[in-house]
């Protein structure tokens, strides 16, 4: 089982680009998704987070408003649509799960201590 995001790529400042994360071998519908992202020499950043239904999200104040989170469970998959691009926001993007899901483990998770199951990345690379 594994989250594999997709979708990085080199775009201008101002630019778009719709990152996506599938996972195989399990199931993510009742799972709370992340996203996160990671310049080197620096802490993993939380990005934004989704509850299972997508009755909730939240994003860091770094991307609100120009950044959206969603997801489409029967495809299980979780999606950020990223509008308005600037060079700070280039890093390594990563998609990330709970150890559980379900019950009791259905809230929009900051921390990266919280998640469990990540993907390998995907680089974005913004120029000014």
């Amino acid at each position: 089982a594994q989250l594999v995001e997709s979708g990085g790529g080199l775009v201008q400042a101002g630019g778009s680009l719709r990152l996506s994360c599938t996972s195989s071998g399990r199931s993510i519908a009742s799972y709370t998704m992340g996203w996160f992202r990671q310049v080197p020499g620096k802490e993993r950043e939380f990005v934004s987070a989704i509850t299972w239904n997508s009755g909730s999200t939240r994003y860091a104040d770094s991307v609100k408003g120009r950044f959206t989170i969603s997801r489409v469970n029967y495809k299980n998959t979780a999606y950020l649509q990223m509008n308005g691009l600037k060079p700070e926001d280039t890093a390594v993007y990563y998609c990330a799960t709970p150890p559980r899901g379900g019950s009791g483990w259905n809230a929009l998770y900051e921390s990266p201590s919280e998640y469990h199951y990540w993907g390998q990345g995907t680089q974005v690379n913004v120029s000014s």
